[in-house]
């Protein structure tokens, strides 16, 4: 018996097998969190299984964009290809994007810490980057927040798109005198963004959020609230 409608956890794609595979591992603890609800896996580009694929079949669901930041893809792609699909707002509601969150902060600094931050480290939180100004606002955001946990200012860097970059920032903090040097991972799955921050130089170089128990309370969190929005629509 269903514990509740589906959720439909939507990520953006990787040819990275590890990716896909951290998109699975976050999937299966959410079922783990939530028992006898069903969680599906979809992509927004790259690989499948496609949004359309991912919601056919289903009368309704709450869709959740695992995304750290609300730009394109959450704004604009993911429900467009809902509409195309079919599948109406109003039967397959869609979260807010995972960050920024406190939760996920503090996967952040866990991220952190077991790769080897130490107190007085510079720190740079390193995310994918975007041509949105809403997102790199999100990011920002998510940046003061981790400055709350470690105790001093964040430098924020990306991997693409965005400026600066991560390796010309950790050049700079480096030339700056900055003795070590810690990058948090803001991005949810191994693949070439997160190996761009490992060929940062770097000192410390902090794994993906991945399905740390944060991100699997975040979503679980998105879904439940979503979850009063479906019924109040259906009711």
């Amino acid at each position: 018996m269903s514990a509740g409608p589906a959720l439909v956890l939507v990520a953006h794609g990787s040819r990275d097998e590890a990716a896909h595979a951290c998109v699975g591992d976050v999937a299966d603890a959410v079922r783990a969190t939530l028992p006898g609800a069903a969680v599906r896996v979809g992509y927004v580009d790259v690989r499948a299984p496609t949004v359309a694929d991912t919601v056919a079949g289903l009368d309704s669901a709450v869709v959740v964009p695992a995304f750290l930041a609300s730009g394109y893809h959450v704004r604009i792609d993911l429900p467009a290809q809902l509409a195309a699909a079919g599948a109406a707002v109003q039967r397959f509601p869609v979260s807010p994007a995972l960050g920024p969150d406190p939760l996920l902060v503090r996967a952040a600094r866990a991220r952190l810490v077991e790769a080897g931050w130490r107190h007085g480290d510079v720190v740079v939180l390193a995310a994918a980057g975007s041509s949105d100004a809403a997102a790199l606002a999100e990011v920002r955001v998510a940046g003061r927040l981790l400055g709350a946990e470690v105790g001093r200012r964040v430098q924020i860097g990306y991997a693409a798109t965005a400026s600066p970059r991560v390796d010309s920032l950790v050049a700079g903090l480096r030339a700056a005198g900055a003795a070590r040097i810690a990058v948090a991972s803001w991005l949810l799955a191994p693949g070439l963004f997160h190996t761009r921050l490992a060929d940062a130089g770097a000192d410390v170089v902090a794994a993906p959020l991945g399905a740390h128990p944060d991100v699997v309370a975040a979503v679980v969190a998105r879904y439940r609230a979503s979850r009063q929005e479906l019924a109040r629509e259906s009711a």
